[in-house]
């Protein structure tokens, strides 16, 4: 049993709440394709930084929700999450020490393993394709990393999460 006392869980559940409400806010058509990955980034920010408080199940939980928001098939981003946390958990010693233009390209990996996994979901439910617009997404999100990054990272130590 450890004595370790955790704190600053109501800063993770905030900013996973925010990338909810992002990923959920109306943007143009023509822009759909440019919207990060808000949850996926966040996750794995949290996944990579506090590995034993953040993991699968929560990967699962906010999944799920992301699923009821969306109005999509359940448990299709809940799936995609959980994966992607586990290997961001595996991968997160190594990952932690990279500069962040590394870092980002292994969350270029990560948000690739990400929309594949949604798109063999959506090909297993017959759902459309989608274009090849559809991977402009890890682009951006590989992009957004560093500052991603750099705010979750001010945010930790601002308020001492541990």
């Amino acid at each position: 049993m450890s004595l370790v006392r955790h704190r600053g869980g109501a800063v993770i559940v905030a900013t996973l709440v925010a990338a909810l409400m992002l990923s959920v806010i109306s943007m143009p058509e023509w822009a759909r394709y440019w919207r990060p990955d808000w949850v996926a980034l966040v996750l794995i920010y949290w996944c990579i930084a506090l590995p034993e408080r953040v993991g699968i199940g929560s990967a699962w939980f906010v999944g799920l929700l992301l699923d009821i928001l969306n109005g999509t098939l359940l448990g299709r981003y809940a799936f995609s999450l959980a994966v992607v946390a586990y290997l961001a958990i595996v991968m997160h010693q190594r990952t932690r020490v990279l500069p962040l233009a590394h870092q980002a390209i292994t969350i270029l990996v990560l948000v690739i393993m990400y929309r594949m996994l949604l798109w063999w979901i959506d090909g297993i439910t017959s759902q459309p394709s989608g274009s090849w617009e559809y991977w402009l997404t890890p682009v951006v999100d590989t992009l957004l990393w560093p500052w991603t990054f750099l705010l979750l990272r001010s945010l930790r130590r601002a308020f001492h999460v541990s």
